[in-house]
């Protein structure tokens, strides 16, 4: 029988804290509350029927909202990375004591039952002042809260939040110590994956390039800055601002996080192009599988996202050329990306593809009619009676040989058929 809570001790105190009081007080939206308890035990939660979850430390879930309660806490450094750490918690700790502990600023604003917000260590003003900055010097020791101060700045980027010169300082101080190269791969990806889902995604990559952590965390995409491309086709010469702004055409066009990591990705072969053929990049399509196969597996990346960014890396210029190919090779680009079987995976290729061609200086309102053209194709291919050709006595590989042959004939009449400028 679930126990629900009594009335609480009067020694008791709950605050609601981080990015509920936080964006609450930015009017931004928020789903998730987070609460501290101060002058609790974990044998007081229980009798009070929370339910004790995670193994560092007490929290505890609300036996009804199910949200999470933490007692106060402190901790200290015990080893190199972000797991290296014992924690305290007594009845003794305060709030002020579990405030020091947080991130930034911003993150370490607490609430009372009663509406009192209580704002230690100034976060409310680097709100009003759009400032992302650390609490302590404590903040070095976790080498996680780089990548969340750039997540942060990605996320509030459309606010007008930046890093605060004295945190951003403090983390190149922490990469030049070695802590970024304790960060875990899947809490990188993590971290990659959520700063993909926000309006600003690019303005993580830079941030960590700023500090230094690109290197360490992605040291494929970070080759790419300084790498110099053909000014006829890319005015902004650089291939990593291209990339940051392929990203930032793709989020204009889906919320898809396979779709922007697709566009990230898509250039890794620039990058170990030799230097005496700059600026030109032959087979920097190939040269990009084995780059995006290594990052993907050091990072744990999901498979869907994996395999849309090596079909993008591989086939975007097919694409860019589609109106251009010959039927057969619309085909083959077909067969190899596997569009008839996973036509949803194809058009979040395509929309990637037009990131690609839109990403760049100048180019960010042109035409783009390749991806109409090639769904035009797939779903006129599609509708091959397959069945009229087994009536017709085809089986075997006579069979596949008919379907290929019929394909090619049908895009040879969408080719033909599709208008021309």
């Amino acid at each position: 029988m679930t126990k629900t809570p009594s009335s609480t001790p009067a020694d008791f105190q709950t605050y609601l804290v981080g990015g509920a009081v936080r964006d609450r007080l930015l009017g931004y939206p928020f789903s998730e509350k987070d609460w501290v308890v101060v002058g609790a035990t974990p044998e007081q939660m229980t009798d009070q029927g929370y339910s004790p979850v995670g193994k560092d430390f007490p929290v505890f879930l609300h036996p009804v909202t199910k949200e999470e309660y933490a007692l106060a806490r402190t901790e200290r450094k015990t080893a190199p990375g972000y797991t290296g750490f014992s924690f305290y918690c007594a009845p003794s700790v305060t709030l002020e004591d579990d405030l020091s502990r947080r991130d930034l600023t911003i993150n370490a604003i607490a609430q009372s039952e009663c509406g009192e917000l209580i704002d230690p260590y100034g976060g409310e003003q680097d709100l009003k002042h759009r400032l992302l900055r650390h609490v302590s010097p404590a903040f070095s020791e976790d080498p996680v809260r780089i990548l969340r101060v750039a997540r942060f700045a990605a996320r509030y980027h459309h606010l007008g939040f930046t890093v605060a010169d004295s945190t951003m300082a403090l983390m190149r101080e922490m990469v030049q110590a070695g802590e970024a190269n304790h960060l875990v791969a899947e809490r990188v990806w993590k971290e990659l994956a959520r700063a993909l889902g926000e309006q600003n995604p690019e303005v993580f990559v830079q941030v960590l390039r700023d500090c230094g952590a690109l290197d360490k965390v992605m040291p494929e995409l970070d080759a790419l800055f300084g790498v110099p491309q053909r000014a006829e086709h890319h005015p902004e010469i650089d291939t990593g601002i291209h990339c940051l702004m392929v990203l930032q055409q793709a989020c204009k066009l889906t919320d898809s996080v396979a779709v922007r990591f697709a566009a990230l990705m898509h250039d890794l072969g620039k990058g170990v192009t030799p230097k005496d053929v700059l600026p030109r990049h032959i087979g920097h399509e190939v040269k990009s599988l084995p780059l995006v196969k290594a990052l993907c597996q050091r990072l744990a990346v999901p498979n869907d996202c994996r395999d849309l960014a090596l079909i993008t890396a591989e086939f975007h210029t097919h694409c860019h050329r589609a109106l251009e190919l010959k039927p057969s090779t619309v085909q083959k680009l077909f067969k190899r990306t596997d569009a008839y079987r996973k036509p949803e995976r194809f058009n979040q290729f395509l929309l990637a593809c037009e990131a690609d061609s839109r990403g760049r200086t100048g180019f960010e309102n042109r035409d783009y009619p390749q991806p109409d053209y090639l769904r035009t194709a797939l779903e006129a291919v599609k509708e091959i009676d397959i069945q009229a050709l087994i009536q017709q006595g085809y089986q075997g590989a006579e069979l596949g040989q008919a379907i290929e042959q019929t394909r090619i004939k049908i895009l040879q009449q969408v080719k033909q058929d599709y208008p021309h400028d």
